[in-house]
C-alpha cells in the first residue's frame, strides 16, 4: 500500500526549513511520504531538507515579477507537477506558490491549504494590484479547504472581500520552537545593546533605526546599536556612513542569531512592512529578551505594553526615541523581568506546536473525508 503523499509548495527553501521543519518532522513521524516543490535558488537548505526524509521537486518561479505571461507559465508547471505526482494534500506558502499552486490543485481536485504569511505591500495599498490579486485570490480559494491567518487584519482584510469565509483558521503566526530558542541569562548594563534583525529595506524600518541611533548615542554613550541580516543595495553605503561613525555595527546575515542575543538588552523591530506574525519578535521574546516595536498588525500582537517591552508609532523616528528612553530609565532587574514576561507570553501563546497541531488536525480531516468518500463509492 504507497504511503500518503503530503506536498509543501513556497518560494524559498530557507523559510520552510526555518519555520515549517518542525511540521515536517511531524508529518515523517506520522509516516506521510512529504514532498517540497520550491526553487532551488541557493540551494542552503535543500540538501538539510533531503537529509530530513523529504523528496525534492524543482520549479521555477520569480518572487517579484509581475509578467502574466510568465504566471501562466507558472500555472502550467504547477499542473504539469501535481498531475504526475498525485499528492493528497498540498501545503502553500506565500503569494504566487498560493495562488497559482492554489489554481492547479483547483483544476486537477487536489485538496489543498492555504497559509497567508502577510498580504504585501502590493496587496495592502488600494490600487490596481491590489485589484488584480484580491480577484486571484477569490479564484485560487474556491475550493481550499482552509485557509491560515497569522494576524486578525489579515483575516478581516479577507472576510470584508468574501474570500473563503467560511475556511478561515487563525494561528499565531509560525510559532517559535521554544527548544532552540531557550531562555537565555540577561547580560549586565555596562553598556546596552539594541538589535536590529531584519532585511535592511525601507519598510523594515531601518531609516527610523539609524536616525534613532544618532540620537541616543549622543545622550547615552553606553548604548550600542547593533544591524544583522541581508542588505539592500540602496542602503550599503548609508550603513557603511553609519558604522564609520560608531553609530552602528553591521554583522550582516547570520545563521544563528542566538549568539548576538546572549549580549543583548532588547530588540528593535520598527516594521511596517505588511507582516503576518513577526517571528523576530517571537524569537527575542523566547529567548528572554524585552522588544521595542511598532503598532503595527503582526508586530503589537507578539508583545504587551509596558510588560514585555513598548511599542511606538510606525515611521516615526521620535516615537521610537521616547521608546527607547523608557527602556533606559528601567533598572537592569525591570528589563530582566520584561525579558521573563515575553518569554512566558510566548511559551503560552506562540509555541510551534499550535502550528504544528492545527495543520496536522486539518490534513487529518481532508484524509478522512477522502477515505469516506473511496468507501462509499
Amino acid at each position: 500500500m504507497s504511503k500518503t503523499k503530503i506536498l509543501l509548495t513556497g518560494n524559498s527553501d530557507i523559510v520552510i526549513y526555518n519555520f515549517r521543519k518542525e511540521l515536517i518532522e511531524r508529518l515523517l513521524y506520522e509516516k506521510y511520504e512529504v514532498y517540497l516543490l520550491l526553487p532551488y535558488g541557493k540551494g542552503e537548505k535543500i540538501e538539510s531538507l533531503k537529509r530530513l526524509g523529504c523528496h525534492y521537486l524543482e520549479i521555477q518561479i520569480n518572487r517579484r515579477g509581475t509578467n502574466p505571461f510568465e504566471d501562466v507559465k507558472l500555472i502550467a508547471n504547477y499542473k504539469k507537477i501535481l498531475h504526475k505526482l498525485s499528492p493528497d494534500v498540498v501545503l502553500t506558502y506565500t503569494i504566487k506558490p498560493t495562488i497559482y499552486g492554489g489554481m492547479a490543485c483547483q483544476k486537477l481536485k487536489i485538496p489543498y491549504i492555504a497559509n497567508i504569511t502577510g498580504l504585501g505591500t502590493a496587496v495592502e495599498n488600494p490600487g490596481i494590484m491590489q485589484k488584480i490579486t484580491v480577484a486571484l485570490y477569490k479564484k485560487a480559494f474556491q475550493s481550499v479547504h482552509c485557509v491560515f491567518f497569522q494576524n486578525k487584519e489579515n483575516k478581516q482584510f479577507f472576510a470584508k472581500r468574501q474570500i473563503a469565509n467560511d475556511k478561515h483558521r487563525l494561528i499565531p503566526g509560525s510559532g517559535v520552537n521554544l527548544e532552540h530558542f531557550s531562555l537565555l541569562p540577561y547580560p549586565p548594563d555596562d553598556t546596552i545593546e539594541f538589535l536590529f534583525i531584519a532585511r535592511v529595506m525601507k519598510e523594515k524600518g531601518i531609516d527610523q533605526y539609524l536616525e534613532a541611533a544618532e540620537i541616543i548615542r549622543k545622550k547615552y554613550p553606553h548604548t550600542r546599536f547593533h544591524v544583522l541580516g541581508f542588505c539592500e543595495e540602496a542602503y550599503e553605503d548609508i550603513l557603511k556612513a553609519y558604522e564609520a561613525r560608531g553609530e552602528i555595527q553591521y554583522h550582516g546575515l547570520q545563521d544563528d542569531v542566538r549568539v548576538f542575543h546572549q549580549s543583548a538588552h532588547c530588540t528593535i523591530h520598527p516594521s511596517y512592512y505588511p507582516e503576518g506574525m513577526s517571528n523576530v519578535l517571537l524569537e527575542s521574546e523566547a529567548c528572554g529578551r524585552p522588544v521595542i516595536t511598532t503598532n503595527r498588525s503582526g508586530c503589537g500582537e507578539t508583545m504587551e505594553e509596558g510588560k514585555t517591552g513598548f511599542l511606538f508609532e510606525a515611521k516615526n523616528t521620535e516615537s521610537l526615541v521616547q521608546a527607547i528612553e523608557k527602556f533606559l530609565a528601567l533598572s537592569n532587574e525591570e528589563r530582566a523581568q520584561m525579558g521573563l514576561n515575553g518569554r512566558k507570553k510566548v511559551e503560552e501563546e506562540f509555541d510551534r506546536q499550535i502550528v504544528v497541531d492545527a495543520y496536522m488536525e486539518e490534513i487529518e480531516k481532508i484524509l478522512a473525508d477522502k477515505n469516506k468518500q473511496a468507501s462509499s463509492i
